[in-house]
Parts: C-alpha cells; structure tokens; sequence
C-alpha cells in the first residue's frame, strides 16, 4: 500500500513473517539485483548471509570437549567437539528459522550431559518472544540434551540452569526464587519435578555454585542496590554478605569455598547522564563464609579507573589457586588484567600495552588466564595467556579475529571463536603446539561466497571537531581510476561496539558485516565508522565529551566521515548515503535532519530520535527536592537538543525505516514519534515494520527481508552503481 500525502510519498510495508522473504522478491526493485561489473563475481544477501554463525562457546571443566550454539539460515542449534579428533557434530535438532533463540548452555561435571536454555528474550527478558506468530505464546525452557542418547527435550520451565559439581543437583533462578532439580536419568526417561527452595525480595541472577557444592551464591537485585547472597543446601538457610545501600556483584568462590569475593560499586540517587570517566571508587571485597567477616582487599584509586569497568564475559574476577584474585580495571585508561593477593596488598598489572581487554576465562583449578584483546591489533582481536606470576603471552598472529577463549582442564587446548574478513564466526581450537583446527567446516554451504568478498582497510578520518576516527573502508571490485560510485557511511549500534576488519563475533554485526560487503560487491563504496563513545579506543574514547544523550557530540563524526568521502576521487559526492541501526540508526536521523546536503538518502534500523522520551528518562523520582527537580529539566532539555527531533525541520532527504513492534531496547514510539513529524513537514519516507521482532532481529527471514529492502531502498534513491539515477517514485506494493 502507498499513499500520496501533500505531493510527497511515503509507503508503508508491514508484511507476514513467514512470507516476507518470498513478499520481498515482488515488493522490492530490480535494482537490487543488478550484477556488478563483469569482472566481478555476484552474490544475493541470501548466499552472503548463508554461512553459519558460531557463539556461547562452552568448555567441559573435565577435560577437551566444547559445545556451541550455530545459526545456520535461522536454524538454531547445538554443536560439540572432543579431542583428539575434534570432529564436530550437531546435538540437537531444531530444523526451522523459528525465532527461538538458545543459551546459557552448562555441561554436566562427567561429561555426559549438557543444559541449556531455549526461547525468550536473554538480553531484556520480559514476555516471551513471538516473532513467528504462533497462535500459542512460545516458553522459555531448560532443556537436557545426553551426548549419547535420546533427542534433546525440555525438563523444565526457565534459564540460566548451574549444575552442581557433585552433579546431584540442578538450580535455575526465576524472579526472585530459586528452584533445585535432580538431573534426568540416564536414560532420559524420567525427570525429577523442580523445587522452589527459596523465594527472596528482588530480582535473582548470577548462580554460583561453591566448588565444594554444598551452597550457591547468587545476585539479589533490589532498586538502587544489590547484595550477595548465599543459600546453604542441607542447612536450607539464606544469609547475605556485608549488605550496605551499594551494588554487590559478580561472585567468585575461593577453591576450597571458604571465602567470597565481589565487586561493590558505589550507588547514586541520581546519576547525571554523559561521560563517567571518573567517580567514587569501586572496591573489591572478601568475606570470610567461617566467620561472617567481610574485608576490603582492593579499592580503585581516584581518577582514570575509578568507574567499574567490565569484561564483555561475564565473570569479572577469578580466584587463583595461588590465592591471587585476578580482575579488570581502567587504571592506565585501557581496560587491563591486574592482580592481587586474596588478603589484600598491592595490585599488580597483567597486560600492558595500548589496547584493551575484552573477555577472559580461566579453567577451574588453573593459573593460567585466558584472554582476548586488540592489544597490538587496535582494529583486531587476538588472544593472549597471562597469569599472576608469569608475563603475557601471545598465542594467535595473522589476519584473523580471535575472542571467547574456552581452556581445558589440563590447558593443552584452547577452544576460541575466530573469523576472517571472508569467514564468519566459528568455533575453532587451539593445540598445544600452537597449530589451530576449525571446527565444523562442512557446515559451511557452497553458496556462501567466500572468494567474493572484498578484505576492508583500515583508514582513520578526522571528526569535525578535530579528533582522529578509525574506520573500515571497502571498495567495490572493478572500480576504475577516474570513477565516482556512489557510497555509503555505515553506523554500528551501541555505542559500545567496534566494528573490525572481518566478520564481527556479535549476530547482529555479524549481518551488518555481511550487508557491508553485499553493497560494495554490488558496486557501492563503504564507509564503515568506529565513532566516539564506541570500544576498543580506551576510556575517554568511550566516555566522550558531551556523547549521546549528554550532546551528541559523535555528530562531528558523522560530518567528518562526510568531508572525508567527499575529498575521495572514487565518490560521488552527491551520492553519499548513511545507515545503520539502534544507536547507529540514530546516528543515521542526524546526519538526515542536520546535513540533509550531505546525506542524500539513509536507512535507519530501530534508531533513538528523541532521548528525552526514551525509556529512562525523565521517569526518575527525584522527590520534592528543589535542586534534583532542576537539574532533572536540565537533563531532559539536553537530551532533547542532542536528538535529530531537535533538527527535524531541516530533514529533506528520503529515509526508510526498519523497526520491530516488540523492540525492548529502542520503543518503537521512537518511529511513531519521527513518522509523525516527517508527516506533517512532507518529507518522503518509507517503512518496513515486523509485528512481533525485537530490536535484535530473532528471525533470519527479517535479516535478510530488511537487507533487500534496504539494497532497493538506496539503488533507488542514489542510483545503481551500475545505472544511471532513477526518479523518486515509491516501490510497487504486493499485491
């Protein structure tokens, strides 16, 4: 359906999910699959997006198996490997693109068993998911899966399940309860029913069992604070460790389940929006479980630091059988590993250098700390081995992309996740003579166009305002000396991202890595910005001046990445397009709204218009105090001036946006708001809108529909690389 309103289009797309890919094939224009040059070789979204996606990679504690989940065209499945062969092969068989997404996957102490959880929202949570429109709400369930035996199958309803080490017991938090299990039998013929053996005041996460297995240790969410709790099985008592009004977090048991150590981070009435480069210290904590006593081990200095930074993986501490507690922290202005004695003392740095830690891991009774970081590879992700009495080490070279490092108990193998610039994600180990196996390559179709894809470079740009920017450029094959294409500027989400020079570790980025290269392969040249308050620059980089909600300064990016491409003898000048999604997206109705001369067309995926009516803000309760109730108005006027709603006047160029309905990241008010305000100042826009998707798309289908409208939406609007510059007139809706 199209409407003509006051001689201007705007078109509204709102399609089936289990029909929007074959809808796409008469909705969307033939420009989007015009060849390339003939030297080039050709590839549809589909084929470029065709190769499986590997994530939540999981070592067995007992020795060389690994389990992982693998997106292939939608179908969500588990996938493991043991040595010495690491042969691969698919668990579980889950055969749709059904929207269901897989996590939290825990191995059973002998090997034989692996839990995991399936369906829901694991980022948001809230009401389930239903981006396929099934007549009946899916669940979110725990599920069993036996190495050898029976097909996989639900036991019971929930996530997050930790299994303890005696592996005599189950346990999975719901709200602010806790329920233990026995595990299934062998067999798989008969499941124990849960139990709730604790219901607490909050909200419940982070399950750790002692190594000992007698007790758990978990995360109570309160309003403005948290505590550490500890729930004693055969006793069935609860106690909590050291409460006080701050944020308990991130549990680590001694080895010999003893002692505890967290991380208590200030809390704050009110915390003023913008850059925290530096505020009351963090500290780390240990309670002795004997004696009930509590003891501050370590305390950030003032300055650089002094904001808890985390780790992209989820355990922040880890607790050496040397007794040495390993930790991150910003002191230098780069998140790095440090150490310290378990009685306290002075830190010790880990990982010098300039570059930053991203995740670590460590097996269970070992020194040895695993890690990924762009530490000498500021645009990469290499991984590294450090412990408290050693010096770093680096342990893959080359090219590729490295994260997620998953050791064996005995430390011989090192499972990991690489990609490449022409290789998505995949699980991939580490022997212990340094040479590197991947694991499940067959999976890998041969439609996916591996040899077609363009390897980006590396140039740095600078922002309006001075600053030195890092991007990815990627040049379309077959491009001529003397020939101007048009381009495109892309804006990752966030902001705390990083796109690399390869296929990014993240589903999301992933896919935008994959658009990146349909679009140059289809003629376009790519600009893609790592922009300010994005990772992997160090904190001030991060916490930029004036950012987002606190001023939008990231826009003199946007201008910058403009000048530069307009300074290019490659680029068309008047053929520059923007896009991007969430925080991207709104970095994308900037460059719209505030330098339409520039930005001759853009697609925004689910973009942040307003921040002043994003979730958040100006709902916080400051009271009757007359000070917090102006510096509240401050803040929200702020917001506003820091959003494309304050620029809205000076948007002229056409725009297309994307959004799902059940998007818990960025309401889609934020398009309701913007389409509204675009209406009635007749500017052109169209839409495409996905009943039932959240902000990270569940489905493939919406990938790949969205991708195709967005191919069509550009060739339209900046002309073919390949043709010249058709008029502005909307797409032919389905019939």
């Amino acid at each position: 359906m199209h409407a003509k309103t006051e001689g201007r289009y705007h078109t509204r797309m709102i399609l089936p999910a289990r029909k929007l890919c074959l809808a796409a094939a008469a909705l969307l224009f033939s420009f989007a699959t015009l060849a390339p040059a003939a030297d080039a070789v050709s590839f549809s979204i589909p084929q470029v997006m065709s190769a499986p996606f590997a994530s939540t990679l999981v070592a067995w504690s007992g020795g060389p198996k690994v389990a992982w989940v693998q997106i292939a065209k939608g179908k969500r499945n588990i996938w493991i490997a043991a040595g010495p062969d690491w042969k691969a092969r698919q668990l579980t068989a889950f055969n749709a693109d059904d929207g269901q997404d897989i996590s939290d996957i825990a191995w059973a102490p002998d090997g034989t068993y692996l839990l995991f959880a399936r369906g829901g929202d694991f980022e948001n949570g809230g009401e389930n998911p239903n981006p396929g429109w099934e007549t009946k709400l899916p669940s979110q369930d725990i599920w069993y899966a036996p190495l050898n035996g029976p097909p996989a199958r639900k036991i019971a309803v929930g996530s997050a399940p930790a299994i303890s080490p005696k592996g005599d017991l189950i346990a999975f938090p719901h709200a602010a309860e806790i329920s233990l299990m026995s595990p299934p039998t062998a067999d798989a013929t008969k499941t124990a029913e849960p139990k709730v053996v604790l219901h607490d005041k909050g909200t419940i996460s982070a399950l750790e069992w002692s190594p000992d297995g007698t007790a758990l240790a978990f995360v109570t969410r309160r309003s403005l604070h948290s505590f550490i709790g500890v729930y004693d099985v055969a006793a069935k008592s609860l106690r909590y460790l050291d409460p006080s009004v701050d944020r308990d977090a991130f549990p680590e048991w001694s080895p010999d389940s003893s002692h505890i150590a967290y991380v208590r981070t200030p809390t704050s009435v009110f915390t003023v929006p913008g850059p925290h480069r530096e505020g009351p210290p963090w500290s780390i904590r240990v309670t002795d479980l004997r004696t009930s006593v509590s003891k501050e081990i370590f305390q950030a200095d003032p300055g650089s630091g002094s904001v808890f930074h985390a780790l992209a993986s989820g355990r922040q501490l880890f607790w050496t059988p040397s007794n040495n507690i390993v930790f991150p922290w910003e002191r230098t202005g780069w998140c790095h590993l440090y150490s310290v004695p378990s009685s306290g003392g002075s830190p010790l740095e880990l990982t010098p250098g300039e570059g930053e830690v991203e995740n670590a891991s460590a097996a269970p009774t070992s020194e040895t700390i695993y890690y990924s970081t762009n530490i000498g590879d500021i645009d990469g992700r290499h991984l590294w081995s450090v412990s408290p009495q050693a010096t770093a080490k680096r342990l893959t070279l080359g090219e590729s992309i490295d994260t997620s490092p998953e050791p064996s108990e005995k430390d011989s193998t090192l499972a990991y996740l690489r990609s490449s610039y022409n290789s998505p994600t995949h699980a991939a180990v580490r022997m212990a003579d340094g040479t590197v196996k991947d694991l499940a390559p067959e999976s890998i179709p041969s439609e996916f166009p591996s040899a077609a894809l363009v390897k980006p470079q590396a140039v740095i740009l600078t922002a309006a305002d001075g600053m030195p920017i890092h991007a990815q450029l990627f040049l379309p094959p077959g491009l001529k000396a003397g020939e101007r294409r048009p381009t495109l500027v892309f804006f990752h989400g966030g902001s705390r991202r990083q796109m690399l020079l390869g296929f990014h570790y993240m589903y999301y980025y992933s896919n935008a890595y994959s658009m990146n290269q349909y679009l140059a392969n289809h003629g376009y040249v790519v600009l893609s910005v790592n922009y300010r308050s994005g990772i992997g620059y160090g904190l001030n980089f991060r916490e930029a001046l004036h950012y987002g909600v606190a001023g939008g300064s990231e826009y003199n990016d946007v201008i910058g990445a403009g000048l530069y491409l307009k300074s290019r003898p490659d680029v068309d000048p008047k053929r520059i397009g923007v896009w991007g999604g969430s925080y991207g997206g709104y970095l994308t109705a900037m460059a719209l709204a505030r330098a339409s001369d520039m930005f001759a067309a853009g697609v925004d995926f689910h973009g942040v218009h307003d921040w002043s009516t994003l979730r958040g803000y100006g709902s916080v309760d400051v009271g009757g105090d007359p000070k917090l109730i102006e510096q509240q108005r401050d803040i929200l006027r702020v917001a506003f001036e820091s959003s494309p709603m304050a620029y809205v006047d000076g948007w002229k160029s056409p725009v297309l946006l994307i959004h799902g309905d059940d998007d818990r990241n960025v309401e889609f008010r934020q398009d309701e708001e913007l389409v509204e305000a675009l209406r009635a100042r007749h500017v052109e826009f169209q839409q495409l809108i996905f009943p039932n998707e959240i902000h990270d798309f569940l489905l493939q289908r919406s990938w790949v529909t969205a991708y195709q409208a967005t191919a069509a939406f550009f060739d339209s609007r900046l002309g073919s690389p390949y043709r010249p510059t058709p008029p502005l007139t909307p797409p032919t809706s389905p019939q």
